[in-house]
């Protein structure tokens, strides 16, 4: 007689981070899953049509929530009032949230969680690497898809690890707690606290206060790995508890010639496919947290020097004799300046035309604009480029270009609110050595960046 299926339903299933822990959920052995929304993008759409999990009917279906679910997990998009959820409440079936789902699966597991305002999936892309080129067993959450892995979430009942990256946003409209604050990590990274997030945290002391938070939450005799740069961090380091031990990590000392990065770790020298400061402090992190795993130093260095970065994190999207063309997802001012300051250094010869978008609730609201100020004073050319529909579908105020500018500061950036006239611009250009940095968390409306990027340098 076959056993009997564990049957789990996502209410919203179609985000990011769901639709991966559905994949994951799907691909292991006594798992049924189901789940509804009422919208299903891309890539979603087509990994769920091949897995067979892609609903039927787009909507909510009260009717597919019954007593024999051993759980249902909600996302950020479902309403409290959506009546799914109603249905799960009134039959007494668990609902998780994303992150309280991954903390039931990883309970007896060494636990990994990564946090910070920035760097957190670079930082847990190189762990996620060095763990799997020595074949060892483990389960992880990283916010984007990187090299080597075909999923954003993976869980086995075999492994004896966890690394998540810890998203420090709210953990779903029943649970204001942010994302990271529910894993309760055995080993704990923090890569720097730069202000984000503004319509869920108000003001920096009370972002500053998540952190400090997540650090109470280290389990017993617990190991805390900081960036020694961030004063922030340095504060919280020095009133953790006493059982626990804080480990702090700084830029190692490096070299950059012909556009290459050598790093120099006790006489050592380890040339690098990463380069900029920040993926350097990057590594540094991901070496304090590799070696409490039990990793061998010269095994992490061995392994390190063939790591290509993660897709969207100073990604190369095109090339050629004068000029090399990246995308990054870099969004708010701390992410800019480290991006633009690490192109600029790479290739110190050749000018660099930055150009980012606002995309995010943050840097659209005006409040907020001030905090980019000489984010990208190192770029030659700098364009900020913003949509005016993205900041009315928000329901924030507007703003003008002018207000932007005044913001950035500087003579080298020139706003833009039309894409069209953005491309036609940047088309404009020669780029005999000059080297090109698009960054956003969105598309700039609509761009192929990598075919445009090619575009460009051809």
């Amino acid at each position: 007689m076959s056993e009997e299926k564990r049957k789990v339903h996502f209410i919203a299933i179609g985000g990011a981070a769901m639709h991966n822990l559905a994949l994951a959920l799907s691909c292991k052995d006594g798992y049924e899953i189901t789940g509804s929304d009422d919208e299903v993008f891309e890539p979603s759409g087509s990994r769920f049509e091949k897995a067979g999990l892609l609903p039927k009917e787009f909507g909510w279906f009260p009717e597919k929530i019954h007593k024999g679910l051993e759980a249902v997990i909600l996302g950020m998009h479902a309403r409290e009032d959506n009546p799914e959820l109603l249905k799960a409440k009134k039959l007494g079936v668990r609902v998780y949230s994303f992150p309280e789902y991954l903390y039931e699966q990883t309970q007896h597991k060494t636990r990994v969680v990564i946090g910070g305002s920035h760097c957190k999936t670079s930082t847990t892309a190189m762990i996620l690497y060095v763990l799997k080129q020595l074949k060892m067993d483990f389960d992880y959450m990283v916010g984007a898809q990187i090299d080597g892995f075909e999923n954003m979430v993976g869980l086995s009942d075999d492994s004896r690890i966890a690394v998540f990256e810890g998203d420090e946003y709210l953990t779903s409209p029943l649970d204001l707690r942010p994302k990271f604050h529910l894993y309760r990590p055995h080993i704990a990274l923090l890569t720097g606290i730069s202000w984000d997030h503004i319509n869920v945290f108000p003001t920096f002391d009370n972002y500053v206060e998540q952190f400090r938070l997540f650090s109470k939450m280290i389990e017993k005799e617990g190991r805390l790995v900081y960036y020694a740069g961030d004063k922030e961090l340095c504060d919280i380091a020095s009133k953790v508890r006493e059982d626990i031990v804080a480990m702090p990590y700084d830029t190692p000392e490096y070299k950059v010639v012909d556009g290459k990065t050598t790093i120099t770790y006790k006489k050592q020298d380890i040339p690098l496919q990463i380069f900029g400061e920040h993926n350097l402090q990057n590594l540094m992190g991901a070496f304090g947290v590799c070696v409490q795993l039990g990793i061998k130093k010269v095994e992490f260095w061995r392994i390190i020097e063939t790591f290509g970065g993660a897709a969207n994190r100073l990604e190369k999207v095109a090339e050629n004799n004068a000029a090399v063309a990246y995308k990054d997802f870099a969004h708010s001012p701390s992410k800019l300046r480290a991006t633009v300051k690490a192109v600029k250094t790479q290739f110190p010869d050749r000018e660099l035309v930055a150009c980012m978008e606002l995309h995010t609730f943050s840097s659209l609201t005006k409040e907020f604009l001030p905090e980019y100020k000489d984010s990208m004073a190192e770029a030659d050319i700098a364009y900020v480029y913003f949509n005016p529909e993205v900041i009315e579908h928000k329901k924030l105020d507007a703003i003008a270009e002018e207000q932007v500018a005044e913001a950035f500061g500087g003579k080298n950036v020139k706003v833009f609110t039309d894409s069209d006239k953005l491309q036609a611009e940047l088309r404009s250009i020669s780029y005999k050595n000059k080297n090109l940095l698009m960054m956003t968390s969105g598309n700039f409306s609509g761009v192929n960046l990598m075919e445009f990027a090619k575009e460009l340098l051809d």
